[in-house]
């Protein structure tokens, strides 16, 4: 009995450190400059575009990487739910195309046709916006919220969900933080870990 107590205890006591320890607010909001990149459909999109926009999903994705393949259904499923309340996912490939042939334009177009996205598939061809956000792997995802300057933050980062393979049983970490936001709460867990695929960027040193 005594044992299992311990044992009990215990792994409270880790759940509570590994969620708390990528919880913590930000104790400087980053903010984001607008950017304007290609979309598969070869049109141009712009932050500055979207005029009745609260806020923005950033998800940094990829075609390759097995975690952001996962997630392609639910992403379109977030998109069609918060665009009509002034919130628009833009899905963003940051790949470093000259060490992985996969990430091609091209490529990305065919995943966007085949896979039936919904979303907006960006491609940072120079990498200048995901290292704005300092993103590190595929998927990771980010909402930028609008302040009282016009100017867009960083409200939260991390996890689209806690459980990529079984999405029926999934804590909604991104689209939680998107209603209470909407709703003018404070966020509740403004970081979280993300997995999946790390992202490079040119010159960087990578490590086998």
């Amino acid at each position: 009995m005594i044992k299992s107590r311990f044992f009990t205890a215990v792994s409270i006591l880790i759940f509570a450190f590994l969620f708390v320890s990528f919880s913590f607010p930000n104790e400087t909001e980053i903010q984001i400059k607008n950017f304007r990149l290609k979309n598969v459909d070869n049109k141009w999109i712009s932050l500055s575009q979207f005029k009745d926009a609260h806020g923005f999903v950033i998800v940094f994705t990829c075609n390759k990487c097995p975690m952001a393949k996962l997630y392609i259904k639910r992403l379109n499923k977030i998109n069609d739910q918060y665009k009509k309340r002034g919130v628009y996912l833009l899905a963003i490939n940051a790949m470093d195309t000259l060490v992985y042939a996969e990430e091609s334009f091209k490529l990305m177009q065919k995943k966007a046709k085949n896979e039936k996205m919904t979303v907006p598939y960006l491609q940072d061809k120079k990498q200048s916006v995901a290292k704005q956000f300092k993103a590190t792997y595929t998927p990771q995802a980010f909402i930028i919220w609008k302040n009282k300057n016009n100017k867009f933050g960083i409200k939260y980062q991390g996890a689209i969900d806690d459980n990529a393979s079984e999405p029926d049983k999934a804590t909604n970490l991104l689209t939680n933080t998107i209603d209470e936001l909407l709703m003018g709460k404070p966020v509740t867990h403004s970081k979280t870990e993300s997995f999946g695929c790390r992202i490079f960027y040119r010159g960087e040193k990578q490590i086998h």
